[in-house]
């Protein structure tokens, strides 16, 4: 049984997709605020995340890059364009805007878990992404090619981190940068090409492909 959590202050609405949810067959669990979220997330992970943005204390947009490893579909009343293209650059797997149909909630939820469990080139497991044959560990930090590991510094393993999180996204360079200020500081404006380039010639020399896309005059993204 798939365990999806709700982080949602909004008692109303997290009642009603508890009860949606379950009737349909999954395991909910529930946070309130994003800090109660990560402390959630930190004793185990869901399978999926129904996200609001509107939360006390930490924020969705706040929240969201801090959840590795699992689809999170954005819950939201914010039903303006940019806000959606923002988020999903941003690693969310799906938007909703509030009110939602039941039907398609429903749908769109059965989607995300089943691209998570055997999607289209790439597959997650816990504590892992895999992509176009690399596995990436999240609990150790380390990248295999096939049986063969990818020996990265800490920068490019946490820029390899970011893309394979939505292979198919591009991440710009400013949300590449903010993502990884906090682990990795000697990331600048001025060094992002050369850690890039360098990650990029690794994983060349392991798989004799080019696996990351330049995409011009935005940013970068896993090759398709």
């Amino acid at each position: 049984m798939d365990t999806i959590l709700v982080i949602d202050d909004d008692l109303h609405i997290g009642n009603l997709l508890e009860e949606i949810l379950t009737r349909a067959g999954y395991r909910v669990t529930r946070a309130y605020s994003g800090t109660e979220a990560l402390l959630l997330l930190n004793g185990g992970l869901p399978d999926l995340v129904l996200l609001d943005l509107m939360l006390p204390g930490l924020s969705g947009e706040e929240l969201l890059p801090k959840i590795e490893g699992i689809p999170v579909i954005v819950v939201s009343a914010k039903a303006g364009i940019d806000n959606k293209v923002e988020l999903l650059m941003g690693g969310a797997a799906d938007y909703i805007t509030k009110p939602f149909d039941t039907r398609e909630l429903l749908a769109r939820v059965a989607a995300r878990l089943r691209e998570a469990s055997c999607g289209e080139g790439g597959r997650r497991e816990r504590n892992q992404l895999r992509y176009q044959g690399f596995t990436l560990h999240t609990d150790t930090h380390s990248v295999f090619l096939g049986g063969q590991e990818i020996r990265l510094t800490p920068t490019e393993y946490a820029i390899l981190h970011q893309l394979m999180r939505n292979p198919r996204q591009v991440v710009t360079k400013s949300q590449l940068l903010d993502n990884l200020a906090e682990d990795t500081p000697d990331c600048t404006e001025s060094s992002l090409k050369t850690h890039i380039s360098n990650l990029r010639r690794k994983l060349r020399s392991a798989g004799d492909e080019e696996y990351i896309e330049a995409v011009w005059g935005i940013g970068f993204k896993m090759r398709s």
